[in-house]
C-alpha cells in the first residue's frame, strides 16, 4: 500500500513517462501536441485519460452543467458514430448522465480496461500500449469531426 504521497507521485511519474513516450507523434494535422492534456478546443468538451489501482479508461467527456446541451453534445456524437467507430476500430460504451466521481452529471463515450494498475511499473506498457492508439484515433476523428461541433460552440 502506497502512502496518498507516494501514490500521486507515482500517478505524475507515469504521466510523465507517458507524456515523454508519445511527445514525438504528431496530430494528424502534423502539429506537436500535448496528448496527455489534449484540447479539443470546445468548452465543456474533453479528451480524458485515467487510470488508477484497478482500471484505465479513455473517454470523451461533456461536462456542461446544462443537461439540454449536454444531451444536443452526445446527440451529435451518435450521428458521427460510425465515423468514430472507424477510427478507433472498436466499439466503445456511451453513457448519457451519468454521475463522476464528484457527483457531477456528465455524458461519455469511453473504452475501459481492467485488471490493470497504474501503481504496478510492471502494468505501465500495457497501459500505454492501451492509450496511445485510442488518444491517436480520437484526434484523428477530431480532426474532421471537431467542424460538426461548431453550432454548438
Amino acid at each position: 500500500m502506497y502512502s496518498k504521497d507516494e501514490a500521486s507521485q507515482l500517478k505524475q511519474e507515469f504521466w510523465t513517462t507517458f507524456g515523454q513516450y508519445i511527445a514525438p507523434q504528431l496530430s494528424v494535422d502534423g502539429l506537436r501536441i500535448n496528448w496527455v492534456n489534449y484540447k479539443t478546443g470546445i468548452k465543456h468538451l474533453y479528451f480524458k485519460m485515467e487510470a488508477g489501482k484497478r482500471s484505465a479508461s479513455i473517454a470523451i467527456e461533456i461536462m456542461h452543467s446544462d443537461s439540454g446541451i449536454q444531451e444536443l453534445f452526445f446527440e451529435q456524437f451518435k450521428e458521427l458514430k460510425n465515423i468514430l467507430r472507424s477510427s478507433l476500430s472498436e466499439d466503445w460504451e456511451w453513457q448519457l448522465h451519468t454521475t463522476d466521481e464528484n457527483g457531477k452529471t456528465i455524458s461519455r463515450i469511453f473504452k475501459q480496461i481492467n485488471g490493470i494498475s497504474i501503481y504496478n511499473k510492471n502494468d505501465w506498457p500495457a497501459l500505454i500500449s492501451f492509450f496511445k492508439p485510442r488518444i491517436i484515433a480520437l484526434d484523428e476523428f477530431w480532426s474532421d469531426a471537431k467542424y460538426a461541433f461548431d453550432s454548438l460552440k
